[in-house]
């Protein structure tokens, strides 16, 4: 399978071999903690171990590149937007006033840039840990595990097809657009921005037909299955708990117990080093 492709692999990887249910709860007991807390520390750490967690995936740059940039531009802009709408958020926040340039409303300060840096930690550190999740967890383990932690098992099961044909998506993107490109519509750099616009129509609306003609497709298999008649059923990709899965979400346990006890010492979430 091509790298680029986004989605699960294979890999001989202690985190693939974990279970999906192991995997899910500690996604979520870090993002949780992590979005709540804005202990820049706390948030460094968090950081720092979700990348070590990213590179011991075998994760390559390449595959969530076009991801890790969408993701900064997005939180760019967010921040760009605070400054421009709040710029004296922070300095309510933090109770002090450190000005570094501007006056009146448009004052930048180091309050607000410190509370500014907490925000793009929180996305910095949640990316890749979605990434390790999502790249190396098969899409109908991860729906059991969703399933185990009390989501309806159909809701479960859209989300693994979801999941399962993404890949599919981006290979008949890329089929489509070298067809196209073949019968001279021009969607490369060096071509102008209406040439592309045009030659982008031409293969969204195949990849759309083709999606909706694989949507009915699947819809009709599970139809004919008596899909959703039962309130439970099994999962063909379920695996059992391992010391390996315990391990996880203790080590996940004593992330969230130091976030709470940061919490505690500073009392609140804030921690405020301009006191």
């Amino acid at each position: 399978m091509d790298n680029s492709l986004f989605g699960y692999k294979a890999r001989n990887t202690w985190i693939n071999h974990a279970t999906g249910t192991a995997k899910l709860v500690g996604f979520l007991a870090l993002t949780t903690i992590g979005m709540i807390s804005y202990d820049t520390r706390f948030l460094i750490a968090l950081t720092i171990l979700s990348f070590v967690l990213i590179k011991m995936a075998h994760i390559k740059y390449q595959e969530y590149a076009l991801l890790l940039k969408l993701v900064l531009f997005i939180g760019l802009i967010n921040l760009v937007m605070i400054t421009v709408l709040a710029p004296q958020y922070g300095e309510q926040l933090y109770g002090t006033k450190h000005v570094m340039f501007g006056s009146g409303w448009f004052t930048i300060t180091q309050e607000q840039l410190f509370y500014e840096l907490n925000l793009l930690l929180k996305y910095l550190f949640s990316f890749p840990l979605s990434i390790v999740l999502l790249f190396t967890t098969n899409p109908s383990e991860f729906a059991a595990g969703l399933n185990k932690i009390g989501v309806p098992y159909k809701v479960a099961y859209a989300v693994a097809i979801t999941l399962r044909y993404i890949p599919d998506v981006q290979s008949d993107y890329r089929t489509i657009s070298l067809a196209q490109q073949a019968r001279g519509y021009e969607i490369s750099k060096k071509s102008s921005l209406i040439q592309r616009m045009k030659g982008t129509v031409q293969i969204i609306l195949p990849l759309v037909f083709s999606s909706l003609g694989r949507i009915d497709t699947i819809s009709q298999a599970m139809e004919l299955r008596r899909f959703g008649r039962y309130n439970k059923r099994s999962w063909y990709q379920e695996q059992r708990f391992s010391m390996r899965d315990v391990a996880m979400i203790l080590w996940s346990t004593l992330i969230v117990v130091i976030g709470v006890l940061l919490f505690i010492t500073n009392g609140g979430r804030m921690w405020n080093p301009f006191k």
